[in-house]
């Protein structure tokens, strides 16, 4: 008894003794600071303080230390969670996203999601095979698809004997593929817009919603998606359609290295030629490369498009020209009028996650016109040729499309696709896109 008594006296006197000691450092410390201003000698009370002080700061004042130093500093975070702020980014913005911060700390979160982006864009939290529709998804009949080809074949015998056979001997070779295509003169499927379209009726028949993201329901109205004018004015001087690859060096299974015809980038000038000289509108097509990182493949075009759009006021539409990525041996192919063609699919950037709400580092003022722009051009492809567009994928981040209210990602194909096939899907790709952006929907 009497042991644990003294136990207790020890302790509590050692506690009293241990900040005494720590007030005494504290003051002798002062008057150490003072002294060394003026110049006055060091004794034997500058060695202790020395000593004690240090000893209080590695091993009992570290926390007050950094408040004190963090607190000169303006920011909006508490004390405490400013230091996990800066060793750990995405803890203020997942935590504390609806809070003011610093315009700097804004614009480096911004650089690190968009850092993220760049290898994001090929990385599907989703199984793959909800990216396509079912067999009888489309409602198609095998006797309506006879239909289509019959009155397609009919058109084509017609538009032969009318036309002269065009001179190829000078067109470049990418670009023959277009002698063997005829795009489609009906529809082969036309949905019914007077039946209910609710929200899960049209999340169901047009999108694949990552895991990452959510789509909000107020987006969801045909009202907005279906009847918004997205047609361009053809009549402008300049160009109208900016055409441009993020992934500039995305290839093909058999795509020639040191090539770039073989790449995206001439899926790039195919599609731009057809736009062109086929469709009527002014084309810019834009090839520098920015993927030397991947990672920061975003950040690097985003100031170099601003400005092509600055010096080109009369660009209307922004086209991302990518190629898709997927697991294993899988092809996007399909056959469409006797030739190999690679299938496709619309992407669009929510600004979205779906734990941690709107991405305010990312914004994004026309994802109801992205949503629009892609939506009717995934129309257009099941009316037209069904099949040849897989699902409109949604993703959580911006990928670069608060730019204009017409952008647009497109994923051409995959790496397993050929060269041929790629440029053959470029054909139906074009006549979407001539369908939309001259009112067509």
């Amino acid at each position: 008894m009497i042991r644990s008594n003294w136990r207790r006296i020890i302790k509590k006197w050692g506690i009293i003794g241990l900040v005494f000691a720590c007030s005494i450092c504290g003051f002798i410390s002062f008057f150490r600071n003072k002294e060394e201003k003026s110049g006055g000698a060091a004794g034997i009370k500058e060695t202790i303080a020395v000593f004690f002080n240090h000893q209080m700061e590695q091993s009992y004042f570290k926390l007050p230390l950094y408040l004190e130093e963090s607190s000169r500093e303006n920011s909006s975070l508490l004390k405490t969670e400013q230091l996990m702020a800066r060793q750990f980014l995405l803890y203020s913005y997942l935590l504390y996203e609806g809070m003011p911060v610093k315009e700097q700390e804004d614009s480096l979160m911004a650089e690190r999601i968009s850092y993220q982006e760049g290898t994001d864009e090929d990385v599907k939290n989703i199984d793959e095979d909800n990216l396509d529709y079912g067999e009888d998804a489309l409602h198609i009949e095998n006797s309506m698809l006879e239909e289509m080809e019959r009155e397609n074949s009919i058109h084509q015998e017609e538009d032969t004997v009318q036309e002269p056979e065009p001179d190829t001997e000078d067109a470049p070779a990418q670009y023959d593929t277009v002698q063997g295509f005829e795009a489609a003169a009906y529809p082969a499927y036309t949905y019914d817009w007077s039946e209910k379209w609710d929200y899960e009726s049209i999340v169901s028949n047009f999108y694949a919603m990552d895991n990452s993201t959510m789509l909000k329901e107020e987006y969801v109205d045909l009202n907005k998606l279906l009847y918004q004018d997205l047609s361009v004015n053809k009549e402008s001087d300049g160009p109208q359609i900016l055409i441009y690859h993020t992934h500039s060096r995305e290839e093909f299974i058999d795509s020639i290295p040191g090539d770039s015809s073989t790449t995206i980038i001439g899926a790039g000038d195919k599609l731009a030629h057809l736009l062109e000289e086929k469709y009527g509108f002014k084309v810019l097509h834009h090839t520098e490369e920015y993927d030397s990182e991947r990672d920061d493949a975003y950040n690097k075009s985003l100031p170099a498009i601003t400005r092509i759009l600055e010096e080109n006021p009369t660009i209307e539409v922004v086209i991302d020209l990518h190629r898709d990525a997927v697991a294993g041996d899988r092809k996007l192919v399909m056959d469409l009028q006797g030739r190999p063609t690679a299938r496709f699919m619309f992407f669009n950037g929510l600004s979205y996650g779906r734990k941690s709400g709107d991405i305010t580092y990312l914004e994004n003022p026309y994802i109801q016109d992205n949503l629009a722009f892609s939506f009717q051009a995934q129309v257009a492809a099941n009316e037209y040729y069904p099949g040849i567009a897989r699902k409109v994928y949604l993703k959580a981040y911006r990928f670069n499309m608060h730019l204009k209210p017409k952008c647009m990602l497109i994923e051409l194909g995959a790496q397993n696709n050929t060269v041929e096939e790629i440029m053959n899907a470029c054909d139906p790709l074009a006549h979407i896109l001539s369908i939309v952006l001259n009112g067509g929907m």
